[in-house]
């Protein structure tokens, strides 16, 4: 297993390819929202690591692909190996893999809670320290997690505690991220969903999702896509839970 160490204080500024390209992490990158991020990042001239459980194999120069469950810790380590092994840097993450479980609270069940923590929290946690290890090392970067509207409207008829606590907690983890590093040149940053038109979600479904959004329509993966490029090109936002949710967050 190839491993990363952390405290190892190499300047690895240069890529190990001498491309000179910066470099995106992108988990939960196998469809949906990861995909569309893996994509956006290549036009916008990085190269990228991408994993996810299911994801494909790569041959392609500036396309690394990681299969594994970012729950387990040895997924991260691998993750971050083959970004500093193969490009010598890390320059953005993008902590988009996660779980949403709708259940009443008294229904939720040890493996939900189980599954959901374990990629929510411990799939942000190793990674994230791995990545900010190599960003100190740089001298900079930039962290953006993937969260849920929900978090700050809790709403009757999707019963979400799982997703609250977790979500919760990472929102405000960024924040505590973006201040512990402010003065490094790291920026920690999120996205606050509605819901997402995804290969999660069944077709027959979207009408009823389109009314839950005061806009009356559902989330493109455009949508998501727009605001994590907005934030990687924002260099005075740190700290920054950006509802891109169609209005939920601000009323029904």
């Amino acid at each position: 297993m190839n491993t990363v160490n952390t405290t190892d204080t190499t300047d690895t500024t240069s890529t190990a390819n001498g491309s000179g390209k910066k470099v995106a992490v992108v988990t939960g990158a196998s469809q949906g929202i990861g995909a569309g991020l893996v994509e956006a990042y290549r036009k916008l001239g990085f190269a990228v690591v991408a994993t996810s459980r299911t994801i494909a194999a790569s041959d392609e120069p500036d396309l690394v692909t990681v299969r594994g469950d970012i729950a387990d810790p040895d997924t991260a380590e691998r993750v971050a190996a083959a970004a500093i092994e193969r490009f010598g840097r890390i320059d953005t993450l993008v902590n988009n893999a996660g779980l949403f479980v709708a259940k009443p609270f008294t229904e939720y069940t040890r493996e939900d809670y189980d599954a959901v923590t374990g990629v929510n929290l411990g799939g942000f946690f190793r990674l994230t320290q791995l990545a900010v290890g190599q960003m100190l090392r740089q001298g900079g970067g930039h962290v953006v997690q993937i969260s849920t509207s929900l978090v700050d409207h809790a709403f009757a008829a999707v019963p979400s505690v799982l997703a609250s606590l977790t979500k919760g907690g990472l929102q405000s983890a960024t924040k505590a991220l973006a201040i512990e590093y402010a003065g490094r040149g790291i920026r920690s940053n999120a996205v606050a969903l509605g819901i997402i038109r995804t290969p999660m979600h069944a077709e027959e479904n979207f009408a009823t999702y389109a009314a839950l959004h005061p806009v009356g329509r559902m989330g493109e993966i455009g949508d998501i896509v727009d605001a994590v490029l907005y934030l990687e090109n924002a260099p005075f936002v740190t700290g920054e839970i950006l509802h891109v949710d169609g209005g939920q967050s601000a009323g029904h």
